[in-house]
């Protein structure tokens, strides 16, 4: 499923027009994204809890030429889900 299908449901669901249903959508993914930027939770009954993580500074390796790689410390995306929806997946 890709956003056109996520807002194909929700508007059969909801109704309205499709070009409200795909605004709705960007407006809960931009939602989200500016609260994970501001260091914010967000938690969504029955879905999970959206955060962002700090990921330390780390060397790695290049896989095609061996060359040992610094990679700095950044701010990651992670999704914890809901036991309704773990159940639900199981």
């Amino acid at each position: 499923m890709n956003k056109a299908d996520l807002a194909d449901v929700i508007h059969e669901v909801v109704g309205g027009t499709k070009v409200d249903s795909e605004r709705a959508i960007e407006a809960i993914i931009n939602a989200i994204t500016e609260s994970l930027k501001r260091g914010e939770e967000v938690s969504i009954a029955g879905l999970g809890i959206f955060s962002a993580k700090e990921r330390a500074a780390r060397q790695a390796r290049n896989p095609r030429t061996g060359e040992v790689v610094q990679v700095p410390a950044m701010r990651v995306p992670k999704f914890r889900p809901a036991k309704h929806l773990k159940d639900a997946v199981r």
